[in-house]
């Protein structure tokens, strides 16, 4: 059985294992390796981590007889008008299409309606496959964006959005 548990700085490494092992099979044939490197350095370093961890972003970790196999990061971003993002979601690739996204989405969904959240959002690149698994989980595009996330890359994503 898969549970979901609230994921804490000791599971960091398991992260970045996670983020390390799911990047190059969820964007090599989108991005460069070059890209992909530098994104994970950037993003998934202890640092940086830690950091989101002492904001108060939520992480969530799903797992099996004692396997982390994916976990989601959230967050509140406009505390005014009760907006969530979800910043990262990620699940091994071997355990696609065993529902793991499916619950950590719904999840998130839950703890973000359960703080009064009324949306949530997340950006996506514009050809991931993942797009499809967004909208049917009841996402729409919002709007789209080119974002420079440093050393000449970009990310070309959608901003997809959801009411709660």
């Amino acid at each position: 059985m898969i549970l979901l548990r609230k994921g804490k700085e000791e599971d960091i490494e398991s992260i970045q294992d996670i983020a390390y092992r799911t990047w190059p099979h969820a964007y090599s044939n989108l991005i460069t390796n070059e890209q992909i490197d530098y994104m994970l350095k950037k993003m998934y370093n202890k640092g940086e981590l830690l950091s989101q961890l002492q904001q108060g972003y939520t992480f969530l970790m799903a797992e099996e007889d004692d396997r982390d196999l994916g976990f989601a990061v959230f967050s509140i971003i406009d505390s005014a008008n009760h907006i969530f993002k979800l910043h990262k979601l990620y699940v091994l690739p071997e355990t696609h299409g065993m529902g793991v996204g499916k619950l950590l989405i719904n999840e998130v969904v839950n703890l973000a309606k359960r703080a009064g959240g009324v949306s949530l959002e997340l950006n996506v690149n514009r050809e991931n496959k993942a797009v499809a698994f967004y909208q049917g989980a009841g996402f729409t595009v919002k709007e789209t964006v080119d974002l420079d996330i440093g050393n000449g890359f970009l990310m070309n994503d959608y901003v997809m959005h959801k009411p709660l």
